[in-house]
């Protein structure tokens, strides 16, 4: 029995890439505005001390946005959203809104800013019955809201698919970001994808930029989508033509901006915002896109180490979130996934790898030198890919123990080798 399914899943393989083979790469892409109105009453995620009060008011909007792409029988879809992260839920739930449409957790990857201006992670957990205001409060009417503003955004991505062109283009920016832990480890490296028409009008544009987009801080109630939304927003005015510009961050766990400015926090992230996109822009003008028929990906499902608090979280999550040793175990038991899907995509000579968290920049190191070369120039980390699990950080990292990454790390000094080999271990087949 185990034979004959081998034989037919290898005829299934042939015929798929049979019915491929002459298939010219095309994409669509779509956007959708996913600010709540006020009147709900919604939660600012990323800070415990907000203690689950109501947003103030909208200082700029949040965006979806999706570029969905097709050769011959295959297709995949990415998704950046202006949010903080998602809960292992929301993606389980769309695609439960999209069936019949040939989308599943294989060929889609959800990839969230990590704004802290934007909506609070738990409200939009349907696990979460723990009524912590610190962790923030299971809001239903919203995730049915995001829910039925990404299906919209599926079906209207999954239409009407052209001839592209694309490439990717990278390079190193000093003195942007910078290592909050103070470790040597920073990730410099901006890349940018540019997908044009056939005809060479511009369609959509990729930015990979790893920092945190901290300038809000707990104290800030206005929603935004902090220095990545004016990022998006500013390069499509430069590049015009009716371009959509998507943004997704990278193994920003301990990556910080770095922005020499007195100004308050609602300007510093449109002066930061804007300083990437002109950074982006540039590097896009330098690229040519070219017809390339090198897409494929790969996903597997991946089980977690067990859970385990790590011995310095009262010091500083425990107390962020109001926590005890006691029910840190049950918030981890409740919220926190046991296993979680790995996935990665390569479209031309770039690789985007999704981790499913805040990985630390030496992890995100790793992965990209092991897959570069052999055709492979770009490798980009898409953190936060599809849910936040926890931070993932090296076994040293872990077990030094210092600041609040290894705090907020729930799954063992030995997470950051499992998820970073397995990344590997998926993504290379890809190479090929």
């Amino acid at each position: 029995m185990n034979r004959r399914l081998l034989i037919i899943s290898a005829l299934l393989s042939l015929l798929l890439n049979f019915s491929s083979y002459g298939a010219k790469l095309k994409a669509g892409v779509a956007s959708i505005d996913i600010t709540p109105p006020i009147e709900m009453k919604y939660t600012l995620g990323g800070y415990g001390e907000r203690m689950n009060k109501p947003v103030e008011a909208i200082h700029d909007p949040i965006w979806a946005k999706a570029l969905a792409l097709q050769m011959g029988q295959k297709k995949y879809m990415l998704i950046t959203l202006d949010l903080l992260g998602l809960p292992s839920n929301v993606k389980g739930d769309l695609l439960k809104k999209i069936p019949g449409m040939g989308w599943n957790a294989e060929n889609i990857m959800l990839l969230p800013s990590h704004s802290h201006g934007s909506l609070e992670m738990a409200a939009l957990n349907s696990k979460n019955i723990l009524n912590n205001p610190n962790l923030g409060i299971f809001q239903p009417e919203l995730l049915t809201f995001i829910l039925n503003k990404l299906e919209k955004l599926v079906r209207e991505a999954d239409q009407n698919y052209r001839p592209i062109k694309i490439a990717t283009g990278s390079a190193t920016l000093e003195g942007l970001n910078r290592n909050r832990r103070k470790d040597p480890d920073i990730d410099k490296e901006l890349i940018v994808t540019r997908i044009d028409l056939k005809n060479g009008e511009p369609l959509a544009v990729l930015v990979n930029w790893t920092a945190h987009p901290t300038f809000i801080s707990g104290q800030d109630m206005l929603l935004s989508a902090e220095w990545p939304g004016y990022l998006q927003t500013y390069l499509q005015e430069l590049i015009g033509h009716g371009v959509t510009a998507m943004y997704f961050n990278g193994s920003e766990g301990d990556q910080s901006t770095v922005l020499a400015s007195d100004k308050k926090a609602y300007d510093k992230i449109e002066i930061y915002g804007k300083e990437i996109a002109s950074k982006a822009f540039n590097l896009y003008n330098a690229i040519k896109p070219i017809e390339s028929k090198k897409f494929k990906y790969s996903y597997n499902t991946l089980k977690l180490p067990e859970h385990v608090a790590h011995p310095s979280f009262m010091k500083t999550g425990g107390e962020e979130y109001g926590l005890t040793e006691k029910s840190v175990k049950i918030v981890m038991d409740v919220l926190g996934p046991r296993e979680v899907g790995l996935g990665a995509v390569r479209v031309g000579d770039l690789i985007i790898s999704g981790i499913p968290g805040e990985m630390t920049a030496i992890l995100g190191q790793k992965i990209k030198k092991s897959l570069k070369g052999k055709g492979i120039s770009y490798v980009a980390i898409g953190g936060l890919a599809n849910e936040w699990i926890s931070y993932i950080l090296s076994r040293d990292q872990y077990l030094l123990g210092e600041g609040y990454e290894s705090s907020v790390s729930f799954y063992g000094p030995n997470l950051g080798a499992v998820i970073s080999d397995e990344a590997i271990k998926i993504a290379q087949p890809l190479t090929h």
